[in-house]
């Protein structure tokens, strides 16, 4: 019975042993900050795990408040709906003023939550002032001028810049975020993330297939640090955001971004700010990469960004639902980050949660749900 109890106490040690010699101790990593603070994923408080990288502002604004604004206000039912479903925050702009925020759980203002992918969003947008720097050449530029290593690879060889950001690369992913033997797990708690993604193949020939893939995301972001790094060998995407958007945009306050053990930005996921300013990103877009007079992205940049390319739901790393009335496209996060825009009301909505609740059952009906009962009240 003795030899019996030291075995079941030596198998934890002796599990962990083998996962880490062979080659697989991110998922004690995954394991540790997950199930082990009452997780089934990741969560969006989770940036004190991580190392990180400030994104610095400088001038802190304020939006203007629309003369019927409401803190802490929205309308009864879908404030119920919101928190029902395991909403941290709301809010809602219209004519480029604050109209109406809520927050619950105990989050509020100053509350830094995880983007998770919407920050794909995000970077294609600083892809699009990269190329404006010229920085990059074009979204149809041959994607091995930035990542030799595929030089060799028959479909990778083939593939452009933009369509790691339209998801029609070819690159060969499984995206899959619960399973903790899933290349999106290691691809977030693997210490290089360069390296993991670079080692991949495209197994199909580029802009002939739609799949959805944080990967292609994190290639994007080695070619834009690659680019901005030739310009400004201390440059990292973090500061290169902050210098495009954080500090024009007067956002209130830094931002945070996730990074690996080697110190690349966990680009696919993973920027953390507050409501408000996740709000300012979705004005952005309803202004036509426009912020106080000044462009910060090529307006026709925008309207590629924003039409489909080979899924109807999807442009360069921005949903679309143009079908919709009214008519929307946005940001969208792991359980339940949503950044709409819809530009029939003037109007921007952001919904952040800790999940997507009952919601997770049929995502798409409720992300029509939640504009038509804000159009209704506003």
């Amino acid at each position: 019975m003795k030899k019996l109890l030291l075995l079941l106490l030596a198998l934890p040690l002796i599990l962990a042993m083998g996962l880490y010699l062979t080659g697989n101790k991110f998922i004690l990593t995954a394991f540790a900050r997950t199930y082990m603070q009452g997780h089934r994923t990741a969560n969006i408080d989770d940036h004190q795990a991580f190392h990180t990288r400030i994104i610095k502002t400088a001038k802190r604004g304020e939006w203007p408040l629309h003369q019927d604004y409401k803190l802490n206000a929205l309308p009864e039912s879908l404030a119920e709906d919101v928190l029902k479903n395991d909403g941290i925050a709301f809010a809602v702009a219209k004519d480029g003023q604050l109209l109406a925020e809520q927050y619950f759980q105990g989050y509020g203002p100053k509350s830094k939550t995880n983007s998770f992918s919407m920050a794909k969003t995000i970077l294609t947008l600083m892809l699009g002032a990269a190329i404006e720097d010229g920085l990059v050449e074009s979204l149809d530029q041959p994607l091995i001028d930035w990542l030799p290593e595929f030089k060799d690879d028959h479909n990778g060889s083939k593939a452009t810049v933009g369509s790691l950001s339209t998801m029609t690369s070819g690159y060969e992913w499984v995206e899959h975020y619960y399973s903790p033997f899933s290349p999106t797990v290691e691809l977030l708690y693997g210490d290089d993330v360069e390296d993991f993604v670079l080692s991949g193949t495209f197994t199909k020939p580029p802009e002939t297939f739609f799949y959805y893939s944080s990967a292609s995301t994190q290639l994007l972001a080695i070619v834009l640090d690659r680019a901005i790094k030739k310009d400004n060998p201390k440059a990292t995407l973090s500061s290169y955001l902050s210098e495009k958007f954080w500090i024009p945009m007067e956002m209130n306050d830094n931002g945070i971004w996730h990074l690996d053990n080697r110190g690349m930005e966990l680009a696919y996921c993973c920027i953390n700010t507050n409501l408000r300013n996740y709000a300012r990103l979705g004005q952005l877009l309803l202004n036509d990469g426009q912020w106080n007079g000044k462009q910060l992205v090529a307006e026709s940049f925008v309207d590629k960004m924003v039409r489909p390319v080979m899924q109807e739901n999807y442009g360069y790393s921005t949903w679309l639902y143009h079908e919709h009335d009214p008519g929307y496209y946005l940001y969208r996060g792991h359980l339940g980050q949503y950044i709409w825009i819809v530009p029939s009301k003037n109007m921007v909505i952001v919904r952040l949660g800790r999940s997507r609740g009952a919601d997770e059952q049929d995502v798409e009906a409720s992300l029509d749900r939640y504009v038509d009962a804000v159009v209704a009240n506003y």
